[in-house]
C-alpha cells in the first residue's frame, strides 16, 4: 500500500514538475527545433508524394468501388456531403498523421531529449553520478525501431477511427508503449548504468507505461480533431498541418520532460536506498 501511494505521489510530482519546465522560454525554444525538421521531411515528402498518393487512392476506390460503400456509410451517419472529401481524408489519416507522429518522435528521441536531460539534471539533480549506460548509436536505433513499429501498428488501427472513443483508447495504449521504450531509454542513457536501466525499467513498467498512456491520450486529440472537422482539414490543410505538428512536438516534449523527472527521480532513489543496504551490511 504505501509502495504504491509512493508510486502515484512520485508520478504526480514529476507531472507537476514537467508542467512548469514546459511552458520555461528555453522549452518553448526548443520545440521549434523538431517542428522546423519535421515540416521540412514530411513538407518534402508530401510536395513529391502527395499527388501521386492521392491518384493511386483515387484508383483503388473506383476499382474496388469503395466509394459507394463509403458514400452509403457516411449518408448512413448523416455525413453525406463529405462523399467528396473520402480520398483526401484517407490520405491524410494514411500519410500525414502518422508521418507527423512518427518524424516528431524521431527528432525529440534524438535531437530535443539530450537537451532535456541536461536542462533537468542541473536543475533538479546536480549530484547525480553519471555513469553512461546508453550511447547515441542505441538511441538512434531504439528511436528508429520503435518509430517502424509505431507506424506499423498505427496502420492496423486505422479503421477504428470510425469509433473515435475506441480509437483514442487504442491509439493511447499504442503510444504509451512506444513513449515508455523509446524515452525511458532517452532518460537514462547519460546518468545510469545498464543494468540499472534494466532494473528500473522492470521495476517501474506499469508507472512508466501509465504516463505513456496519458500521454498517448493527449497525442491522440490532434488525430481526432482532423476527423472531427472533416471539411475544415481538407480546405485548412496547410495552416492545420502546421498546427498539429506542432501540437504533437508539444506532448512529445511534455512527455519527454515527465519521463526525464520521474527517471531521475526514480533512479536517485534506487541508489539511496542501495546505498543504505550497503551501509547496514
Amino acid at each position: 500500500m504505501h509502495a504504491a501511494r509512493r508510486t502515484v505521489n512520485g508520478v504526480a510530482t514529476a507531472w507537476g514538475r514537467a508542467l512548469r519546465a514546459q511552458f520555461s522560454r528555453r522549452m518553448l525554444l526548443l520545440s521549434l527545433v523538431p517542428l522546423l525538421l519535421s515540416l521540412l521531411v514530411w513538407g518534402s515528402l508530401l510536395w513529391l508524394g502527395l499527388p501521386p498518393f492521392l491518384d493511386y487512392l483515387q484508383g483503388v476506390f473506383t476499382e474496388y468501388g469503395w466509394f459507394g460503400s463509403s458514400g452509403g456509410m457516411l449518408s448512413t451517419l448523416g455525413l453525406g456531403a463529405l462523399k467528396v472529401m473520402v480520398v483526401p481524408l484517407m490520405a491524410i489519416i494514411l500519410l500525414l498523421l502518422p508521418l507527423m507522429i512518427a518524424s516528431s518522435l524521431l527528432f525529440m528521441g534524438i535531437v530535443a531529449m539530450p537537451a532535456i536531460e541536461r536542462y533537468v539534471s542541473r536543475r533538479q539533480f546536480p549530484r547525480l553520478e553519471q555513469k553512461e549506460g546508453g550511447s547515441f548509436a542505441g538511441s538512434v536505433w531504439m528511436n528508429l525501431s520503435s518509430v517502424i513499429v509505431f507506424a506499423g501498428l498505427w496502420l492496423m488501427t486505422v479503421p477504428l477511427y470510425a469509433v473515435p472513443p475506441l480509437a483514442v483508447l487504442v491509439q493511447a495504449a499504442i503510444w504509451g508503449w512506444v513513449t515508455s521504450r523509446v524515452m525511458s531509454y532517452d532518460s537514462l542513457a547519460a546518468h545510469a548504468s545498464l543494468e540499472e536501466r534494466q532494473a528500473l525499467m522492470r521495476a517501474k513498467r506499469w508507472p512508466l507505461l501509465a504516463i505513456g498512456m496519458v500521454s498517448g491520450v493527449l497525442g491522440a486529440m490532434p488525430g481526432i480533431a482532423w476527423m472531427g472537422g472533416a471539411v475544415l482539414s481538407v480546405v485548412l490543410f496547410p495552416f492545420l498541418a502546421i498546427l498539429s505538428a506542432w501540437l504533437y512536438v508539444l506532448i512529445f516534449l511534455f512527455t519527454g520532460l515527465w519521463f526525464q523527472y520521474y527517471c531521475l527521480q526514480t533512479l536517485e532513489t534506487m541508489r539511496a536506498a542501495e546505498a543504505t543496504v550497503q551501509t547496514a551490511a
